[in-house]
């Protein structure tokens, strides 16, 4: 069986755990609509969630990946994370990668204006 998902963070090619994507097909880059904030979780990892109000829209890269290549990305992945919908720019709902807002907000700096987990690293040297 095979599962589909779209990762916004350390995931992404040239980044921290893309590693843990071998034997994934890479499936092209996309945003989501613009109904997410995203934020730096201690500078190590995103955390992007849904709100309903003052999202913005998120790049990210979609995967398609065997039972086998899933069970090492979710094993790999940093606590409190967790797969959910995710709805892209031309409205298909797919699953990704998400983190709870509660833990977002109350601990966490709000990146959304980078929109992106690579921009944000970028201009933080």
């Amino acid at each position: 069986m095979t599962k589909r998902l779209f990762v916004n963070g350390t995931l992404m090619r040239g980044l921290a755990l893309h590693g843990n994507l071998e034997g994934a097909v890479f499936l092209g880059e996309y945003q989501t609509a613009p109904r997410y904030r995203l934020y730096s979780i201690d500078d190590i990892h995103p955390g992007m969630f849904e709100v309903e109000a003052g999202g913005v829209a998120v790049e990210g890269e979609y995967y398609e990946m065997s039972d086998c290549v899933w069970a090492r990305v979710e094993a790999g992945e940093p606590p409190d994370l967790y797969c959910g919908p995710v709805t892209l720019e031309d409205g298909r709902v797919v699953e990704g990668i998400l983190y709870p807002q509660e833990l977002a907000e109350s601990r966490h700096k709000d990146i959304s204006d980078h929109g992106s987990w690579r921009d944000y690293i970028v201009a933080i040297g």
